[in-house]
């Protein structure tokens, strides 16, 4: 590792982006955490991490966010897409709209700012890009149709673009975290009860949220260290690999997802949830 090479983890604010942010600080990267709201950033100032607020689904804050490192840096060498949300609803019952605001932060926005680091990364032949998916990229689960749609996306995009940078000294890697303890998944059961609230679906929506926060309230889940860990050995090895499966249920999931009939699969999901 180069010293202070130039980190720009988003989704810094809490969770796992938090704890990477922290980690690689202390490990002495130059730490610049993204998020809308900086001053949860406020305690990583004491390690050396900077904050810069950053709102993915607007391009005038990416323009500033990026010309603001690249001004005091002169690029970044690492990109960390940690930034999203689930948005869990069924498909009849999630507006439009709302679906397009999970793509926008989930997909659309890490896209943005791939596109304004790579210039600079291909003129130094050198950078990393690591995007955090989920193993929602790779296997469904009940009710999640748009954040599973901005996660297969991710992944998609992540495989082309791993190709397309190699021969200017990129390397592409997608994190795929499996059941991760956060307050991500009671979030996504707020969506979930919300949009399901007075219709067809509420009976079912409701079952699956009580499962889910149930979940995400137990001890059978990883610990969010063991991503951040896992992210900066993505950012640390001199030959990463392209996916890093980690996590609670991470690969004996998407395993059952490859060997069995999608009629048991998807039984065996419903019944989970």
């Amino acid at each position: 590792m180069q010293d202070k090479e130039v980190v720009l983890i988003t989704g810094a604010s809490s969770g796992i982006g938090y704890q990477t942010a922290e980690l690689l600080a202390e490990q002495g990267y130059r730490v610049y955490g993204a998020a809308r709201h900086i001053e949860k950033m406020s305690a990583l100032t004491s390690i050396g991490v900077i904050p810069i607020q950053l709102d993915l689904t607007q391009e005038a804050s990416i323009r500033l966010a990026m010309s603001q490192i690249n001004r005091l840096e002169g690029g970044i060498d690492i990109l960390i897409n940690n930034a999203g949300y689930g948005s869990y609803g069924a498909v009849e019952n999630v507006s439009i709209k709302e679906a397009k605001q999970q793509l926008e932060v989930n997909l659309f926005g890490s896209a943005r700012l791939i596109q304004l680091v790579l210039p600079s990364m291909r003129l130094k032949k050198h950078g990393r890009i690591i995007n955090v998916s989920s193993i929602a990229g790779r296997i469904p689960t009940f009710m999640g149709a748009w954040y599973h749609a901005s996660k297969y996306a991710l992944e998609g995009l992540s495989d082309s673009l791993r190709m397309e940078t190699k021969s200017f000294g990129i390397q592409v890697v997608l994190i795929e975290p499996g059941g991760i303890k956060t307050n991500w998944g009671l979030i996504a059961a707020d969506h979930l009860s919300q949009s399901s609230k007075g219709t067809a679906y509420e009976s079912l929506a409701n079952q699956a949220a009580d499962k889910m926060r149930q979940l995400y309230s137990s001890k059978d889940l990883s610990k969010a260290t063991l991503v951040s860990q896992t992210i900066l050995k993505a950012a640390s090895s001199t030959h990463p690999r392209t996916r890093y499966l980690v996590g609670t249920g991470a690969k004996s999931l998407v395993l059952l997802h490859t060997i069995l009939p999608s009629e048991i699969f998807d039984a065996l999901i419903k019944k989970v949830f």
